[in-house]
């Protein structure tokens, strides 16, 4: 059993949600702690990703957003790190292509949905269009959409496209989870910090993190709004402290577990046909000179 349910920090569905910062750092001892909770969910997971994958009949997505350096690719890592990697595919998405830009804003998303009997795992996604273009209207210019763009309307407008396109995943099958990790400026502070300090990190700063953190007050209301429009049950936001990676990694595993366990799926039952053929293939085998 879990010591928290799996609708702490879901995003409400009534638009009354509300940014809120990230608790503090946990002791050592609240560490090993999330470390063993973490341990249980991915053995967990091991098991119902090898039903998801026998049954053949829904799929999971899972989309991570957040502010640079969250923890979104480490989250990742220690989740899915226990799963056959067979049954799991991890897209990332930064900058649209060329060619991303001579399609509509969900194209390269809906590309990369996974099929049934698999697990998606999206960094980033279709969630930019309404949260690094909103900050940032003018990438607009570069999207070749028709007509005049009224900044009034644009948004909800998509917002709204995003929110028929998951509902008609949902419909056929695709379970959606939304994961906005939640870190605060401060600790984002410590980490751009510590990238710069360790030359083994060196590789992970990025100066435009520096001008970003200048918007970040825009980021918030553009968060708030995209989590509001489109949490939903059928693809539901939650909103998960990051300041914590211990706490973060747990409580991810411990949602994405209670989401696949709620299938109530089961490994595929032969037929009494398919039981008769095993039969005689047992026979064979365990006959004198059976190959």
């Amino acid at each position: 059993m879990f010591e928290t349910t799996h609708t702490d920090y879901l995003v409400p569905f009534d638009g009354s949600f509300s940014v809120a910062n990230s608790p503090t750092h946990p002791s050592i001892t609240e560490k090993w702690r999330m470390k063993n909770r973490l341990e249980t969910a991915i053995e967990q997971l091991d098991d119902l990703q090898r039903v998801l994958w026998a049954s053949d009949s829904h799929a999971l997505l899972v989309i991570f957003q957040g502010m640079d350096s969250c923890g979104k690719d480490s989250t990742i890592r220690a989740v899915m790190r226990g799963i056959n990697p067979a049954g799991c595919q991890v897209f990332n998405f930064k900058q649209p292509s060329k060619m991303d830009l001579d399609h509509d804003f969900l194209w390269r998303t809906s590309r990369c949905a996974p099929e049934r009997g698999r697990i998606g795992i999206f960094n980033r996604s279709q969630y930019e269009e309404v949260l690094v273009v909103r900050v940032h209207p003018e990438l607009l210019k570069s999207q070749k959409l028709p007509g005049e763009i009224n900044l009034d309307t644009i948004w909800d407008e998509r917002l709204e496209s995003i929110h028929d396109q998951e509902k008609h995943l949902a419909r056929n099958g695709t379970v959606i989870l939304k994961f906005w990790l939640n870190v605060s400026p401060e600790e984002q502070k410590k980490r751009l910090l510590a990238r710069l300090d360790d030359p083994g990190k060196h590789w992970k700063f990025n100066a435009g993190d520096i001008a970003e953190r200048m918007h970040w007050d825009a980021y918030m209301q553009a968060y708030e709004a995209a989590l509001n429009r489109t949490s939903r049950p059928w693809a539901p936001w939650y909103a998960i402290p990051a300041d914590s990676k211990p706490y973060m990694r747990a409580r991810v595993a411990e949602i994405i577990v209670h989401a696949l366990a709620g299938l109530g799926l089961a490994y595929p039952q032969p037929s009494t046909e398919e039981k008769e053929r095993f039969e005689e293939a047992r026979i064979h085998l365990s006959g004198p000179g059976g190959q």
